[in-house]
């Protein structure tokens, strides 16, 4: 007798349990309607081409670039606009949500670039330009480009307006991270036409 309330106990508790999880995705889900009008459904990335996915991204690396828009560290006046209310906590808590959405990526759209736009846009992702101090981006990425927890995002599944636009933003001062602010420095070695080679590449 012992035995069977011991297992309907478990059982209910693994019910309730699961009970419990599925209206706290409901909760978040409904949360951040207004991330994935942009960021696409559960923040798979934008249909447009631009707006980068969040699924499945570095929890820190989330909370950094929430906080960054929020203060003003990184220009982008629509989301500013959404975040400037929201609390660290509260950030922290989106960002977490995003983080535990690993659901696989859609296939890339080709980009339109030359044999040697490319095989210029592969060196310096993998092997960098050491004649002018910058490194691969495999470095701090990882070498399967999928990023390092908590705070260096992946670059895989970006699309290519999106790394165009971030690496502009870092060139010309519109983006700047916590210190030591290495994206700041390695961006400005770079010019137009490498940053079409390795956006093309990546993309």
């Amino acid at each position: 007798m012992l035995i069977r309330i011991l297992l309907l106990w478990i059982v209910l508790g693994h019910n309730f349990s699961a009970a419990a999880d599925a209206a706290l995705d409901d909760r978040w889900a409904k949360r951040t309607k207004a991330c994935t009008h942009c960021h696409g459904a559960q923040g798979r990335a934008g249909p447009d081409g631009y707006y980068p996915r969040l699924a499945g991204k570095p929890v820190g690396y989330l909370y950094n670039q929430l906080r960054n828009i929020r203060d003003g560290k990184r220009h982008y006046s629509p989301m500013a606009t959404l975040l400037e209310p929201l609390t660290d906590a509260y950030l922290m808590d989106l960002a977490s949500y995003f983080s535990n959405l690993h659901l696989p990526y859609v296939a890339p759209i080709a980009p339109l670039a030359s044999g040697n736009e490319l095989a210029r846009g592969h060196a310096l992702v993998t092997q960098g330009d050491a004649s002018r101090n910058i490194p691969p981006c495999q470095q701090c990425h990882g070498n399967s480009l999928t990023g390092a927890a908590p705070f260096v995002p992946g670059l895989l599944g970006l699309p290519r307006d999106y790394l165009n636009a971030q690496l502009g933003g870092w060139r010309t001062g519109q983006r700047h991270a916590q210190a030591p602010d290495c994206m700041s420095l390695i961006a400005s070695r770079l010019n137009p036409q490498d940053i079409n080679a390795v956006t093309a590449w990546l993309a």
